[in-house]
């Protein structure tokens, strides 16, 4: 009995093996089954789920800044391919003064809304991850700014800076502190300013929300350790909080640059670049010259001229996140 079980064994074993090795054969042979293969290696994988996205950004950034810097190079205009006249339009924009009020604007303007975008959102931050009554309110007040579109918003700050319906010089000759309107849009003395006050109002709570975010990782034990041992708020929010939140704020910080030095629809429904080029940034100063007067590769050599200061810029700041991660 022993041996006729034996026997049954070892004729299933030898179909199994059969079975494997007929399964086997299209696997190893057919297109299909050279494909099977192929995506049992995570890095064949991994490249197949990223190639969709490659050929996106491809499309629609690769190509326009290959375009763009091609355009740099020429003497495009409208309806004219122009000549190829190598960097004679980077050295006509360097030698331009509006140029050069353009740049310096725009390092003012990235510089001082984001200071004041990370303080705000630093505070408005630490007073969300407290408890109190209309603490959801408040985070709902927040979103504000997200949820309206960009444009519309910057139209109701051009009607608040309105110098004759201005409900802000309204506001400040009734309550004593002014005598005469205040052009806030049409002074050049004051436009970039207001304009920096809507930009920080409107990036405020992408910090607040992720600084909260990473204020709630933060082991609360730290604190109650440190106002045992006499430690004051102050002295705590920087020996344990402002480190421990150092890693996201840099995060936070560098997409807040990209997107500030870049910034176009605010400043061009406030303004326009004006008065008298107050508020002219690299983008809306390439559009005037690319789209409103159709010089093409002017236009395009202006938009690009930010582009190695933003690199330059990306970097120091990647190195000091790995830098400040390692440590």
């Amino acid at each position: 009995m022993s041996k006729a079980r034996s026997r049954v064994i070892a004729g299933g074993a030898g179909q199994a093996a059969e079975a494997a090795r007929l399964t086997a054969f299209p696997r190893e042979t057919t297109t299909l089954g050279i494909f099977a293969r192929l995506l049992e290696d995570e890095r064949v994988l991994g490249s197949l789920l990223l190639l969709p996205t490659v050929v996106l950004l491809g499309l629609f950034i690769a190509y326009p800044f290959v375009k763009g810097v091609w355009l740099s190079l020429t003497s495009a205009t409208v309806g004219n391919p122009g000549e190829f006249v190598w960097f004679g339009n980077y050295v006509k924009i360097w030698n331009d003064s509006i140029f050069q009020r353009a740049a310096a604007n725009t390092f003012v303007y990235t510089g001082v809304a984001t200071v004041g975008k990370l303080a705000l959102g630093m505070w408005l931050a630490l007073l969300l991850n407290r408890h109190f009554r209309g603490k959801r309110l408040v985070r709902a007040s927040m979103l504000l700014p997200f949820i309206v579109p960009t444009v519309l918003s910057t139209f109701a700050w051009k009607w608040m800076f309105d110098p004759t319906f201005s409900v802000l010089n309204w506001s400040l000759y009734h309550l004593g502190f002014i005598q005469t309107r205040i052009g806030w849009l049409t002074d050049p003395t004051m436009a970039l300013g207001s304009v920096i006050l809507v930009n920080i109002w409107r990036g405020m709570p992408f910090y607040a929300i992720t600084l909260l975010a990473g204020l709630q990782t933060v082991n609360p034990e730290l604190h109650e350790a440190a106002a045992i041992d006499g430690a004051t708020g102050w002295q705590r929010f920087w020996r344990i909080t402002w480190p421990l939140l150092l890693p996201v704020t840099m995060v936070v910080t560098l997409f807040s640059i990209i997107q500030t030095f870049a910034d176009f629809q605010l400043v061009y429904v406030l303004t326009g670049g004006g008065p008298a080029n107050a508020t002219h940034l690299f983008a809306t100063y390439a559009y005037q010259i690319g789209i409103n007067t159709g010089l093409l590769g002017e236009g395009a050599a202006v938009s690009l001229a930010m582009f190695p200061m933003l690199f330059l810029i990306v970097v120091i700041q990647l190195w000091y996140i790995r830098r400040v991660e390692g440590a």
